[in-house]
């Protein structure tokens, strides 16, 4: 059997990302949604989910690009005078690994943020993380301590197939080499701890090489090839306009994505391939 999970990144970034999520969770197929703690429409997301209480809502866990939720004077290793991370990832990542002296003050922020979905009485089952940061080895391991302390079942194992994506679209053919790459190794390290703690995950992530690119198109060539048992698929809908969107994102085609996941076409094709609607829980979702 294939089932799928559909998933929309940043859910709490803004106004029109969280009308996209709750429109995509109502009129199309998404399942899941994962949302950010410290950014500034979090509140309005946490409205969105107690009111459409069938989505499932998970941590997407930010450190890089976003906003904290201590404030600066408890983790000011990690963000400004204002507040927000760096933007640079790799630039992050790489204090991230090396300043051992930022350990507690990621452990501090991370479940702060775990706290923060918690506490608004969101049931927090699954954590991805922004720009997948939740892979990295030092947050990792942060991680593989709270997760079981705080209940929290599932995780995004980011692996994607190269091939498959380069069969449907030729774009950036050495940045996505590089990523399938490294995420690929960071996801084989994490692997073996996730299975010694019960934490499931899906067998192959789609949206990691296309990130801001899953048209319409690409999502009815990519069903065809999906494998059998439990495969994530994310996105990043929005409605525009909507300033923080084109400042974070000014390349992303936001709309288009949330066309993909209301489309007809693509709700037919799922019933035509019996794929099943699921999420991060085992619920499953009617699509036709």
């Amino acid at each position: 059997m294939k089932r799928l999970i559909i998933t929309s990144d940043d859910f709490g970034l803004s106004p029109g990302v969280n009308k996209a999520v709750e429109k995509a969770w109502r009129d199309g197929i998404l399942t899941c949604a994962s949302v950010m703690a410290g950014a500034a429409a979090f509140d309005e997301a946490v409205e969105i989910a107690r009111r459409n209480p069938g989505l499932q809502v998970g941590l997407h866990l930010t450190l890089v690009q976003g906003s904290a939720v201590l404030p600066p004077n408890e983790i000011p290793g990690l963000v400004d005078a204002a507040g927000n991370f760096r933007d640079d990832p790799v630039a992050a990542g790489m204090r991230y690994f090396f300043d051992k002296g930022l350990r507690k003050q990621l452990e501090r922020e991370i479940e702060a943020q775990i706290r923060r979905v918690k506490d608004a009485s969101i049931p927090l089952t699954h954590i991805d993380g922004h720009l997948n940061i939740h892979l990295h080895p030092t947050v990792f391991s942060i991680l593989g301590e709270l997760m079981p302390r705080y209940g929290i079942t599932s995780f995004r194992l980011s692996r994607e197939r190269l091939l498959h994506n380069l069969a449907f679209n030729r774009e950036r053919v050495a940045g996505k080499a590089l990523e399938r790459i490294i995420f690929g190794a960071l996801s084989s390290h994490a692997r073996p701890e996730l299975k010694r703690m019960g934490i499931r995950h899906a067998g192959e992530v789609k949206g990691v090489l296309n990130s801001g690119r899953m048209n319409e198109a690409y999502l009815l060539n990519i069903l065809d090839g999906l494998g059998e048992g439990v495969t994530e698929i994310y996105f990043h809908p929005g409605i525009l306009p909507d300033g923080e969107i084109t400042r974070r994102m000014p390349d992303y085609r936001h709309e288009d994505e949330l066309a993909a996941i209301t489309s007809p076409r693509v709700r037919h094709k799922l019933a035509a391939l019996t794929i099943e609607l699921t999420n991060y829980r085992g619920d499953s979702k009617q699509h036709v």
